[in-house]
């Protein structure tokens, strides 16, 4: 096989993990809204509200991309001295910082309050594990 053809059936690939992670980081906030009251989600129509999801979910994704492991460093002793459970606090406050960044672009969707951000994130961490552990993964 030739190198563009391999180069560009790679970046298929890419795009379609890509894709799927969106979608199952849109499902597992959608779950997360639809479960606890304290997470809202406004729009006029249904199509508005799963655009709304997708948005929101990209921006969860580069956070947890970019911020959360510089989190996890800074507080590692924290998660080793917790064993791990500390990680749930860094996810809900990736959950606030994404509902703060919601806000500032007016996208219509909310977490209000720290604890039912803590429950969004378990929320959150269990539909997208058990979304994951479903799906086949795109290089299979």
């Amino acid at each position: 096989m030739s190198f563009s053809i391999r180069f560009a059936i790679r970046g298929t690939i890419d795009c379609m993990r890509f894709i799927l992670r969106l979608v199952v980081n849109a499902a597992a906030l959608a779950i997360a809204t639809w479960i606890l009251s304290g997470i809202t989600l406004t729009g006029s129509s249904t199509a508005s509200k799963i655009i709304t999801l997708l948005i929101v979910a990209l921006i969860f994704g580069i956070l947890n991309a970019i911020i959360k492991p510089l989190f996890a460093l800074f507080t590692a002793p924290l998660i080793l001295l917790t064993l791990g459970l500390f990680l749930i606090v860094i996810n809900a406050c990736m959950l606030l910082l994404t509902s703060w960044l919601a806000s500032l672009f007016d996208l219509g969707w909310d977490v209000d309050g720290f604890w039912t951000a803590v429950l969004g994130a378990i929320i959150i961490s269990i539909v997208s594990f058990v979304l994951n552990v479903f799906l086949p993964d795109p290089d299979d």
